[in-house]
């Protein structure tokens, strides 16, 4: 393979040493070079600025700030779900979404760091919400009476339960555990497993959408619109509405649904319609203080539990198994080379101190990569770590103004549920662009990605209509942690995907088939020195490096 040999050396010779050139590989060499019109590429190629350049300053602050503004769907509707349960009013909620939104600005300072070093943001998760629900209804805390004790003694829980069950990432990365596993995670197997951390999160786009079609859909076509349609308007050679299509598309949603809510549209609606369509249901602005900073213990000490945290470990896994999958993304739409074991162990270390950080703190849930951050990477075709810093800074500034940034987290939730269409999209797609390292003429190949995907959609959709119907997990016996376990693990499609893919890989006709795979694809990245890229992208800053010596 005569243009293989030019451009990858290295998957040349990988491909010789496993059986030579079959008639096909013969058909190819005999290709000239402008014939094979998309070669694979292990990095994406159209960004504008990669994971180490940068903008200019006026213009990093900005897309920053849209950043900023996304990641304000999961900060507010985490804290929407669970505070009520817990007993809390509008005040703790608006406390707890302001405590969420600081320790992401922390987390993510510190993975863009020292961590991976992608332009990834840790924001919270909902795979904590199955054992953290499960906490609420802990007979011991459900029967306190006086609902504000009752918000403090659960979140106080809650957070014992994050506090122990960091623990888990944090020795998996630090003692490069998760990196050892990670060799066996060939291009094949990471298909499903990143797909899936886009399109597994469907029930946040359009179902939500639906709830306020009015808002939602018009949204929709308008973020396409500016994004896509019109990304090539500029103005002074700037394409002002390609990079900040989702500022623009809120800010005009957001008037429209304020003169929808002002004129009374909506007075005479049923509830639900109010709280999806309302530009005034969130009740965060009047409840919120104008300065507050959280600090560590602010609801006191926590308390701990043996079936808490266990119950809890479930919901770590989960987060280790979808930050791994979102690290791939992220490092294909940031233009960087994948990153490799200790880099991957490394990320998923600091993951686990921010999970700590998330118990000490008093989040109520715990933390993971920001999917939908991830898929602005790919819209703006900018990813610059720099970029994701700034927006760590404005989270951390606008959580101490509680007033103010309380004013932009009173977006409708239907309007980010429209932006999550497109962003969980691109994370989707980016997934199904590593098939282009494996064979997919090969029918051990369809079979392994096929029954994943599907497995990956259809099992986490059977657990979450069972759930709706019995008002419990298919897992229902008398051990809680065991049901958090199973309900948990089950719930989320990238690791049921991970589960039966990396198995699957590993064991069925894996000698004869480590080409068709993709495995000398990525040869060069299973060492931190197999690639000179690979410095450039994940060296430590500061000289580190020194200190901790990559393997």
């Amino acid at each position: 393979m005569a243009w293989l040999k030019r451009d990858h050396p290295e998957q040349a010779a990988g491909e010789e040493e496993q059986g030579g050139e079959g008639p096909a590989s013969v058909e190819m060499a005999d290709m000239k070079q402008e014939e094979i019109s998309h070669p694979p590429m292990d990095q994406l190629q159209g960004l504008e600025y990669c994971i180490d350049s940068n903008p200019s300053w006026g213009e990093a602050i900005a897309l920053g700030f849209q950043h900023y503004i996304l990641c304000l769907g999961t900060a507010v509707m985490i804290p929407t779900l669970l505070v009520p349960l817990m007993g809390g009013n509008a005040h703790d909620k608006a406390k707890v979404v302001q405590t969420i939104l600081f320790v992401t600005g922390i987390n993510t300072m510190l993975q863009t760091l020292f961590g991976t070093r992608l332009p990834t943001i840790i924001g919270g998760s909902y795979a904590f919400v199955i054992p953290v629900i499960s906490i609420i209804k802990d007979p011991s805390l459900s029967q306190i009476t006086d609902d504000h004790t009752r918000f403090i003694m659960t979140m106080r829980a809650i957070q014992g339960a994050l506090i122990i069950s960091s623990c888990i990432q944090i020795i998996l990365g630090y003692s490069q555990l998760w990196g050892i596993c990670s060799r066996f995670f060939s291009p094949l197997g990471m298909v499903p497993v990143v797909a899936l951390v886009g399109l597994g999160l469907f029930e946040r786009g359009f179902p939500v959408i639906g709830r306020c079609v009015e808002i939602g859909l018009p949204m929709l076509v308008l973020f396409v619109a500016l994004s896509q349609y019109l990304k090539h308007v500029q103005v002074r050679h700037f394409p002002i509405l390609e990079r900040f299509s989702v500022l623009i598309s809120i800010a005009l949603v957001w008037v429209y649904a304020h003169i929808l809510t002002a004129s009374g549209t909506y007075k005479h609606t049923s509830l639900l319609t109010q709280i999806n369509c309302r530009t005034d249901r969130a009740n965060l602005i009047t409840s919120a203080d104008w300065i507050d900073i959280p600090y560590p213990l602010q609801w006191g000490p926590p308390t701990f539990s043996a079936d808490h945290a266990f119950g809890m470990m479930a919901a770590v896994v989960v987060s280790l198994i979808e930050s791994t999958g979102a690290f791939k993304a992220a490092a294909r739409l940031a233009s960087a080379t994948p990153p490799p074991p200790y880099v991957l162990s490394r990320g998923i270390g600091w993951q686990g101190i921010g999970l700590l950080f998330d118990g000490l703190f008093g989040t109520g849930t715990g933390s993971t990569v920001s999917v939908e951050n991830i898929g602005l990477l790919g819209s703006t075709r900018i990813g610059s770590r720099r970029v994701i810093q700034i927006s760590a800074g404005f989270m951390i500034f606008f959580s101490i103004l509680g007033r103010f940034g309380a004013l932009f987290a009173s977006i409708p939730f239907t309007m980010f549920a429209a932006i999550y269409c497109v962003m969980f999209g691109y994370v989707g797609a980016v997934g199904l662009s590593f098939m282009q390292f494996t064979n997919m003429n090969s029918m051990r190949n369809l079979f392994i990605i096929g029954i994943s995907l599907f497995l990956g959609i259809s099992i986490p959709e059977y657990f979450f209509r069972y759930t709706m119907s019995a008002l419990h997990g298919p897992a229902h016996t008398r051990a809680g942690w065991f049901n958090d376990y199973i309900n948990t693990i089950f719930s989320s499609p990238p690791t049921v995907g991970l589960i039966v893919a990396v198995v699957l890989d590993n064991t069925l006709e894996v000698r004869e088939a480590a080409r068709d795979r993709g495995m000398p694809w990525w040869a060069r990245f299973r060492t931190f020195r197999g690639d000179s890229r690979n410095e450039e992208f994940y060296t430590l800053p500061f000289n580190l490096n020194r200190f901790f010596p990559p393997s």
